[in-house]
């Protein structure tokens, strides 16, 4: 398979293998006027297997977004062609509109226009709760 290089713009690394569908949805890549490779199942020395997606435009990324879905991606901004810049993501401490609260009875429920507010309780378990309700969220 052959997918070119990008002479402006960012590669996504190291996405868990199944995940980039998730991260095209969630950053909305289909509405970019551009060119979006996705690669599923590369192989990597690191994992068994690994997604990748290249988009040909230089952009902005949440990246607390892309943290949120995996944390382990590595961001890499191209610039002439060449690497310029090397980003390593964690788990965000705080996610505002990313997910939603489950809870029937929240504020953000029957308030809608509030942002949905959620905090990181436990890392190792990648669980996060409402900020208004405390409800707990695990993705």
């Amino acid at each position: 398979m052959n997918i070119d290089s990008i002479q402006n713009g960012v590669v996504l690394d190291h996405i868990q293998a199944g995940k980039s569908m998730d991260i095209y949805r969630y950053l909305h890549l289909d509405k970019l006027d551009c060119s979006v490779a996705i690669i599923k199942n590369a192989r990597s020395a690191h994992l068994e297997k690994k997604d990748i997606i290249k988009i040909d435009s230089p952009l902005e990324l949440d990246l607390d977004v892309l943290g949120y879905i995996d944390p382990n991606i590595t961001v890499n901004i191209i610039k002439d062609g060449k690497l310029v810049e090397k980003k390593h993501l964690e788990l965000p401490k705080r996610l505002t509109n990313v997910i939603h609260c489950k809870n029937p009875r929240c504020i953000t429920v029957s308030e809608p226009q509030l942002d949905a507010i959620f905090l990181l309780s436990s890392g190792e378990r990648r669980c996060y709760r409402c900020a208004y309700c405390e409800t707990e969220y695990s993705g």
